[in-house]
């Protein structure tokens, strides 16, 4: 039989180092800890400032290209659209690594600054521009000078104890999910204020010569709040313990004998720390076969969501003789303002149970086997009108949005639970880096790919049915890998930093 006393008997002593700013926060991520629901709403906040910028520009980016007057075809527009709307990622993809090297060395709070900051001044540049290059080059400045993403996500994971991993992810994951469904029905909301609200905004106004100003000051905004909420109440979670003497369940660190009992205990975890430096450098984390596994699910996907958001703009704006639905730039706020409310209840309520019931591998796969019946569902639509047409459009953009939404948060857990605390900043600027490169592909492709199906003629898959055609074809291959021997199964557990 057990002796139930032994637990206390062998009692390990909690290590502190009281000027160590993770340290202070510490007590969040013990067993039996409560969720830090604080600490994550600074983290929706934080993680809405980085995503809305991504794509609110998809609904009028068609209308502002055109409005540039730089094709000479409207079929033409796409190509173009393609290129603002990989800039942010391009940008991104040349410094994501670095952000994630910077928050791991000198602190999250810094790298969030920055975000927010580059977030509020490019994102105001980008709508003030009135030319191509001016549009463009704004976006690949807002990507490079913003490295949250990455820092964000660790920072999820280092402010919950283990029992509420999910529920720290889900929050990432539901926000990312919501700003890039929310985001696009702002744009569609805001933009061409002196058209849609005349009765408020005047054709010679500030907004009716830059009519896609405002939801650019809109997404500015947020980041403004996002900066004040790092700079004055979001808590360090980095651990620095330098020349620090460290408390021991209330003793001083250097009175070796009362504390441990023992010398060897101490030059044990002195090879544990230099064991740790050794795994904090970047090659340790390259050379993780089950990070990168995850990190290829992760970037698979991405590219196709970020496809996926561009394309179910274009076709939506795109008139009916095309294959599309000739909506309006309100239209389409209508659509994904619905979904977006969707998606919020479905991964609030649903996903963190459902992760913990299936783990991440099973999550990620079976949300996207589930995808492929709904992306069959839109070239069909352009059949339909009236209340036929927005009940099973909603229906499939909810569905197709929640399951998206689903699938990023599980492949979240797959990139934490493969590296150690020490190794999350790096491994997040991996794969951000990494997915920056896939999303700039996403949104590039999927803009040529549109105006390559409006000009084709041919009975096989014929205009939009070719273009979600391809979009299954990038799930179908995400699924593959979620199976061995591309992703190993021991990545459904988190993985336990034993060199703290």
């Amino acid at each position: 039989m057990a002796d139930l006393e032994q637990p206390l008997l062998d009692h390990k002593p909690v290590k502190v180092y009281p000027n160590c700013p993770g340290c202070k926060v510490a007590h969040l991520v013990v067993d039996g800890a409560p969720p830090a629901y604080r600490e994550l709403s600074f983290v929706a906040i934080l993680m809405l400032a980085n995503c809305l910028p991504i794509a609110f520009v998809y609904p009028f980016l068609y209308f502002m290209v055109r409005d540039m007057h730089v094709t000479k075809s409207e079929k033409d527009i796409g190509f173009y659209v393609g290129y603002i709307g990989s800039a942010f990622m391009i940008g991104r993809f040349f410094t994501a690594m670095h952000w994630g090297i910077i928050a791991d060395k000198y602190g999250r709070k810094s790298v969030f600054i920055c975000g927010s900051l580059s977030v509020i001044i490019f994102n105001i540049v980008f709508g003030f521009s009135q030319s191509f290059w001016a549009a463009f080059m704004s976006r690949f400045f807002l990507g490079g000078f913003n490295g949250m993403m990455g820092p964000v996500k660790a920072y999820a994971s280092e402010i919950c104890s283990e029992e509420h991993q999910p529920l720290g992810i889900a929050v990432v994951g539901t926000v990312l999910g919501l700003g890039m469904i929310v985001g696009p029905a702002i744009g569609g909301y805001l933009s061409e204020p002196a058209e849609k609200y005349p009765r408020f905004f005047s054709a010679d106004s500030l907004f009716g010569r830059y009519p896609y100003l405002m939801p650019c000051l809109f997404v500015s905004f947020v980041a403004a709040v996002a900066l004040v909420i790092t700079v004055f109440y979001l808590p360090e979670t980095l651990h620095i313990h330098e020349d620090e003497d460290a408390v021991i369940d209330g003793e001083t660190f250097y009175d070796r004998e009362k504390v441990t009992g023992s010398v060897k205990e101490e030059s044990e975890e002195g090879e544990k720390k230099r064991n740790q430096k050794a795994e904090d450098s970047m090659w340790a984390v390259l050379k993780n076969r089950s990070l990168v596994s995850s990190i290829l699910v992760y970037c698979t996907w991405s590219m196709h969501t970020m496809a996926y958001t561009e394309i179910f703009s274009l076709w939506a704006v795109s008139p009916k003789t095309n294959g599309g639905l000739s909506f309006s730039t309100t239209d389409v706020g209508n659509v994904l303002a619905i979904a977006g409310a969707g998606t919020l209840l479905f991964q609030l309520l649903a996903f963190s149970p459902i992760a913990k019931l299936l783990g991440p591998i099973a999550t990620t796969r079976y949300s996207a086997i589930l995808a492929l019946p709904l992306l069959c569902i839109y070239p069909f639509l352009s059949n339909l009108n009236g209340i036929l047409l927005w009940f099973l459009l909603v229906f499939a953009a909810v569905s197709k949005n929640a399951l998206s939404v689903a699938t990023l948060s599980a492949s979240f857990l797959l990139i934490n639970n493969s590296v150690f605390a020490k190794q999350r900043g790096r491994a997040n600027g991996l794969s951000v880096s990494a997915v920056s490169f896939f999303k700039a592909v996403g949104p590039g492709a999927g803009g040529a790919i549109f105006a390559w199906a409006q000009r084709r003629e041919s009975n096989f898959l014929p205009g939009n049915q070719m273009v979600f055609f391809l979009l299954g074809l990038v799930v179908l291959i995400d699924i593959i890998l979620t199976y061995e021997p591309f992703l190993p199964n021991s990545v459904n557990k988190q993985k336990q930093d034993n060199l703290e």
